[in-house]
């Protein structure tokens, strides 16, 4: 539980964090988009000067056929390209120093991302490490990169991370499987495609955990203590396209049209939360992901109604005007009913999507240990709008057990 001293120290660093960002612009990278758009980048990097680029991707993109494709086009444009394919979901540090020794012993000129946000994420810590001559746990926490990495460039497989606008990245410790987050300007790519015809072929269930992932973003951006006027508008934006296109992509997948729709959704829900900052969905998922090994997006999923239940009647207002960009509010209804309505619409899409609402591996013993890390890592990272307990946490946290039968 925070203490009166501990709370008003997080309270100052988030307060610090929000004025940073009004002073300090936030990058953004440059945007190909549309069918073929990671064609166009491929060109860029030749005009760029790249001349052998480390493609950091996972072996199903590889056994898909989707690395074998960005290879070639890179060639095709006089960029030599050496793959590497060891990134697992939740990546460990173990594999960014893999991917670190690659890099040095290939010669390799740049870093360029295919996949999603464990792709992502490693590509960004192994361009880090490049120039920041140091180990992954002293770069980890805030501002910890004082060179800029070496050229990065992000082509996403997914909707859902963001991970192509954003200031941070994810990787764990192999041996204790704790998560820590790198948390940088400088780890945002140069450039970034989103290009649908990559994600026609994901399987539904795919779809909806990455989607419901980049709905997690907008939302925890949009109810952040940090929030600003240029990150609601992102997020607004995000929900509205999520509302109108997720549950179609799910169930077909092929319209690039919608497919795109969702891609640009992730992207403005990334920028949002870049911004904003998320919270408590996020800081429990982490741990559920780190324990249990819970897909993320499947853990937001389920932890993202229950949050919003337990601070319903204090973020009451944005909750409607989130329902209301859902399209669920109703002007007939109270302020109360119409955040009641968002809520139910999240359990709506878990619902659609089959996704559970409890955690299996969940056992009721290691609740105070998550509960307590999970609280630790809000507290220190997160602008949370309204701070919660270790008994509070418990009890959420309780409510994600099966019940046995």
């Amino acid at each position: 539980m925070l203490n009166t001293i501990s709370l008003l120290i997080c309270r100052c660093f988030m307060t610090l964090l929000a004025v940073m960002s009004t002073i300090v612009p936030l990058p953004r990278p440059t945007l190909f988009t549309g069918p073929n758009s990671s064609a166009q980048l491929c060109h860029t990097l030749s005009l760029m000067g790249q001349t052998r680029i480390l493609l950091v991707t996972d072996k199903p993109l590889v056994e898909l056929g989707l690395a074998g494709r960005i290879k070639a086009e890179l060639e095709n444009e006089g960029v030599s390209c050496v793959i590497f394919d060891g990134v697992l979901p939740d990546p460990t540090s173990e594999q960014v120093e893999k991917g670190l020794a690659c890099y040095h012993s290939e010669k390799c000129t740049g870093v360029l991302a295919l996949g999603g946000g464990s792709p992502i994420d490693c590509a960004k810590v192994i361009a880090a490490a490049v120039n920041n001559k140091k180990s992954v746990r002293k770069m980890s926490g805030y501002f910890r990169l004082f060179k800029a990495p070496a050229p990065f460039f992000v082509i996403p497989t997914t909707a859902g991370t963001g991970s192509e606008a954003t200031i941070a990245a994810i990787v764990s410790d192999p041996v204790t499987h704790v998560k820590t987050p790198i948390i940088d300007p400088k780890l945002v790519p140069i450039m970034a495609a989103l290009d649908p015809t990559l994600v026609t072929g994901l399987p539904p269930m795919v779809t909806a955990a990455t989607g419901m992932d980049a709905l997690t973003h907008a939302v925890e951006a949009y109810v952040s203590r940090n929030r600003a006027q240029d990150s609601d508008g992102y997020a607004i934006a995000a929900i509205k396209l999520l509302s109108t296109n997720l549950e179609q992509a799910v169930r077909s997948g092929e319209d690039e049209k919608v497919r795109f729709n969702t891609m640009f959704a992730s992207y403005l829900a990334g920028m949002a939360f870049t911004k904003a900052g998320v919270g408590y969905v996020h800081a429990i998922a982490h741990n559920l992901g780190a324990k249990y090994g819970t897909p993320h997006g499947i853990a937001n999923a389920i932890v993202l109604p229950n949050v919003l239940d337990e601070f319903k009647h204090d973020i009451q207002p944005r909750l409607a005007e989130l329902a209301d960009a859902a399209g669920v509010s109703s002007e007939h209804q109270s302020e109360s009913e119409n955040a009641q309505a968002f809520i139910d619409y999240v359990r709506h899409l878990q619902a659609t999507f089959s996704i559970p609402t409890t955690v299996d591996d969940l056992k009721s013993n290691d609740i105070p240990m998550l509960a307590s890390a999970a609280l630790k890592e809000a507290h220190w990272t997160y602008p949370v709008p309204v701070y919660m307990n270790q008994l509070q946490c418990e009890k959420l946290i309780a409510r994600l057990v099966t019940k046995e039968v």
